[in-house]
């Protein structure tokens, strides 16, 4: 009988997988490269790789880059709008702002050309009020001419339809009667939201990314009903840090955009709470649950904030300039510093690292598969603090001459620096541009670095941890039992979500309690049918409910959790004013509070297993047996002679000063000197920094 649950998650470099049959205590990893011409075909290589039968497994939870590379790239649909008469430029428009706000020039292209943004006559008022029906004959008609300029999708997006979407459900109907497929993206749909703009785009790129995951998921259900003869449970991860059935991804398939980063934040909540739990409360209560999550993968690194066991879920992320996304998302940022970041010199003389990345193909030069650019793997190879002979994905080996004379040649010449210098050169920029990420999710946003741990992982992230800790103050290390395939983890830790938002922008004084009430009992009940027509088994279901929240006058807004959703609205106004205090150290009791958005998330949870199923089976109790070499590594204090050890080797409660380098199938760690190492019983690896 299937038993297996599989996480599986697409990079840009790398497809992971952790599969676990809780019952039994069986778990299997693999890590393979990611097969760039269809992903589909990598996730079951994955699936072989970890030796596990298709007819072994029960649910996939899969998490994929498709969408997202798709919009970075703009590799996306060809996609036709209709709206409301006179704002056929409204996605063009914008917010008035610019590419380059400083420079004298900047280019700017919309998701959707002006040729294929047509306008219908119809009107809806501020009020929800009709001024204008809907003219059902010049809408066919504006479907038809799309339809014959070749487009894949089509948006509807009329203006106020988040008040009253009646133009919009019959627009969608006539539609639907018209439209040679099924994607079809209505505005109010995806975002019940104020904000015209944001809520265009969100939808166009919803209609952008929808064919190119359709594909992409009908691909994958295809080869994995036809290898297992059945079909197979498939879950598919959303930026929210929550899952949805496969079947249903596409309706909403802008929500998949950053769903790689998002999975990785659950697995870091689930290992923090979980090594908590097994240390003691003091411990859990301080950094346990508080985590600065540090994501270095292959191409880009990913950074959140985790406090108190919570990561923030954001719905105001620009992916990119002029692409707002109106829907909630976890709120990572993103840099261009991952292992196969490029570095180069410019024409000024400047050394740069990123964010061009070599990717899976030709990737770093030290995987032999044709790469000739010097990348931070590479400066790594060449510091010593990767082994060469112990990489994955390498087809042909390229000695480490090889490598330092086209550090030489690109970036040593020019700057005046031998290769070993060029190399750490290199990780001082990426290290720097990490750094400032770091501080964009804590100290932008009035939290101390130091109060937090910093949880590192993704396949080159745990070889510069410490050196950004200690940059950043950071007292201590969390480092998950298998850190290179983190990502995979939380796919398979994942719970289901919903979202449902509705804008009802009245002003406290104004606002019907029991409208509200109501309201949250609505959404509960909508997103709870959403969860259970999934058909996976769960323990439980379960809702967080928000408000957006604003000063009368203000743009932006703040988001207000809200344990109660039969709460006052005295307790309401508490609320607001000590989330503003919070977060700008400002009491403003004259101004007038208003209720922007009601926000309910509805989880549909999975049952857990136990996270100590992922640590090593220990062999032997002495650390000494565990030491594989020596090898001279470079520290910002020189060349040292450091031991290397073998993670899969080490005792229980383990303690190593360093420096040391620890190695295991799926990454690389580097514990600097200074810093003591101990792993603890889940298999993980606590750091402290002596210095701090």
């Amino acid at each position: 009988m299937p038993a297996f649950t599989c996480g599986i998650d697409v990079g840009g470099t790398f497809t992971d997988l952790i599969a676990v049959d809780a019952t039994r205590g069986d778990v299997r990893f693999s890590k393979v490269p990611t097969t760039v011409e269809n992903q589909a075909h990598g996730v079951l290589n994955a699936i072989k790789s970890a030796g596990i039968g298709l007819d072994e497994i029960a649910l996939i939870i899969h998490g994929t880059t498709a969408t997202t590379n798709a919009v970075l790239e703009r590799k996306l649909a060809k996609v036709g709008l209709i709206t409301t008469m006179g704002f056929r430029d409204s996605l063009e428009l914008g917010r008035r702002t610019r590419p380059t706000p400083y420079g004298l020039k900047g280019t700017f292209d919309p998701l959707v050309p002006r040729e294929r943004r047509l306008e219908v006559p119809e009107r809806m008022l501020a009020d929800g009020s009709v001024q204008t029906p809907l003219d059902e004959t010049a809408f066919a008609d504006a479907v038809n001419a799309l339809r014959s300029q070749g487009c894949e999708s089509l948006v509807i997006h009329f203006l106020h339809s988040y008040l009253n979407p009646a133009h919009e459900l019959r627009a969608e109907a006539i539609a639907n009667a018209l439209w040679h497929n099924d994607y079809i993206s209505v505005g109010h749909k995806l975002v019940a939201e104020f904000r015209e703009y944001e809520r265009g785009v969100t939808a166009a790129v919803n209609a952008s990314v929808q064919p190119i995951l359709g594909r992409y998921i009908d691909t994958l259900r295809s080869l994995l009903r036809d290898s297992a003869g059945q079909p197979i449970k498939l879950l598919i991860m959303q930026g929210n840090g929550g899952t949805v059935a496969a079947e249903d991804v596409t309706k909403a398939a802008v929500q998949t955009v950053m769903s790689g980063p998002a999975s990785g934040v659950i697995a870091a909540i689930a290992t923090g709470c979980a090594e908590g739990t097994a240390l003691g409360a003091e411990t859990k209560s301080a950094a346990c649950v508080n985590l600065i999550t540090y994501d270095m993968g292959g191409t880009s690194t990913d950074v959140a904030l985790i406090n108190a066991g919570a990561a923030a879920v954001s719905s105001e992320l620009e992916l990119e300039y002029a692409m707002p996304l109106r829907v909630p998302l976890v709120d990572v940022h993103t840099v261009g510093a991952g292992g196969g970041s490029i570095a180069f010199v410019n024409e000024a003389g400047l050394l740069h690292v990123g964010p061009r990345s070599a990717g899976a193909k030709p990737g770093p030069i030290c995987y032999g598969r044709g790469g000739v650019e010097p990348t931070i793997t590479d400066a790594n190879v060449l510091l010593g603090r990767l082994d060469l002979q112990k990489l994955l994905a390498v087809e042909q080996k390229v000695p480490s001459a090889q490598i330092a004379r086209i550090f030489d040649e690109k970036i040593g010449v020019k700057l005046g620096l031998n290769a070993l210098q060029s190399a750490q050169a290199i990780v001082r920029i990426a290290n720097d541009t990490m750094a400032g990420a770091i501080r964009m999710v804590s100290i932008a946003r009035g939290h101390d670095p130091r109060d937090f741990a910093l949880f590192p992982f993704g396949g080159a992230g745990p070889l510069h941890a410490c050196a950004l800790a200690r940059e950043l103050n950071i007292p201590r290390l969390l480092i998950p039992a298998r850190p290179g395939i983190t990502n995979a983890l939380g796919c398979a830790l994942a719970d289901l979500r919903q979202d449902i938002v509705k804008t009802i922008n009245v002003p406290l004084p104004a606002l019907a309690i029991e409208e509200l009430h109501a309201r949250f009992a609505q959404q509960f009940a909508q997103g709870k049918a959403l969860v259970n027509a999934s058909g996976v088994a769960l323990d439980s279901i379960e809702a967080r409910y928000a408000l957006d929240m604003q000063f009368a006058g203000q743009s932006h807004v703040l988001r207000v959790p809200i344990a109660d959703a039969q709460l006052s609205k005295e307790a309401l106004e508490t609320l607001f004013a000590h989330a503003y205090w919070h977060r700008f150290r400002v009491r403003l009791p004259e101004m007038r509070p208003v209720v922007v958005n009601v926000h309910t998330a509805v989880i549909g949870v999975r049952k857990p297993w136990n996270l100590a199923l992922l640590a090593p089976e220990v062999p032997s109790a002495q650390i000494a047996n565990a030491q594989v070499g020596t090898r001279d590594v470079c520290f910002d204090q020189g060349q040292i002679a450091t031991p290397i050890f073998d993670r899969t080797q080490l005792p229980r409660d383990a303690t190593i000063v360093g420096p040391a380098i620890i190695e295991q199938m799926d990454c690389t760690f580097v514990l600097d000197p200074g810093w003591t190492m101990r792993l603890d019983p889940l298999g993980n690896l606590v750091c402290t920094d002596a210095a701090r």
